[in-house]
């Protein structure tokens, strides 16, 4: 019973803390009372901040969404997350699985936003470098390689879910639960990822989607 207690309170802190909406904030105190979600894209993530505030601040808002996502994950991860035992999910990868998963869904929908929040990706960069660091770090390069090469942001973040989904898929092979549930993880972050840029990809498609340096065709 204990142990259901602290997993229950340890996915609610990560939901709360992945919902902060740092985007907004930035907007809110640094550039007088602006609205980040009037703006741009209308999106509170870091693409939009650095597109209406600067690069800088986008840099920055990027950093404060992947540590959103890594450091209570990682709390948990270093404590009861490494848990062994007997009680339904706790096993010591399952609960830090969930956690990440807690964290990212705050992001996407922030209770303090009416559940509309950003696309995820810095706040699953967060969760993943703890969850998987090689994975991440090859996801990382392929989003970097495809933003050099084609200046597309959001076509950089759906490649790199997908590439990590494909390391996951091949390198999780061990039996047990709590590979399982790495497998699981990553198929519904590339399912988010690419469902949370639907409108991206139409505009990829259609050709007047935003490439890095350009002003808002929106």
């Amino acid at each position: 019973m204990t142990m259901f207690l602290a997993a229950g309170g340890a996915l609610i802190a990560c939901y709360l803390i992945g919902a902060v909406p740092f985007g907004l904030i930035i907007g809110k105190v640094f550039f007088r009372g602006v609205d980040i979600r009037a703006l741009g894209s209308g999106n509170i993530g870091a693409t939009n901040v650095g597109r209406v505030f600067g690069r800088r601040w986008g840099v920055i808002a990027f950093a404060l969404d992947v540590l959103k996502g890594l450091v209570p994950v990682a709390i948990v991860g270093m404590t009861i997350g490494r848990v062994s035992g007997s009680v339904g999910f706790c096993y010591p990868s399952t609960l830090t699985v969930l956690a990440g998963a807690s964290a990212i869904c705050g992001h996407i929908f922030p209770i303090y936003l009416g559940f509309k929040g950003g696309k995820g990706v810095a706040t699953s960069c967060g969760v993943l470098a703890y969850l998987s660091p090689w994975g991440t770090l090859i996801a990382l390069g392929t989003w970097l390689a495809v933003v050099t090469i084609w200046r597309y942001v959001s076509l950089g973040s759906i490649v790199a879910a997908i590439v990590f989904l494909v390391y996951i898929l091949v390198s999780e092979q061990r039996a047990g639960w709590p590979a399982k549930a790495m497998v699981i993880f990553a198929c519904h972050i590339a399912g988010l990822v690419i469902i949370r840029h639907r409108s991206n990809i139409q505009r990829l498609l259609a050709g007047t989607e935003n490439k890095i340096g350009m002003r808002d065709k929106r």
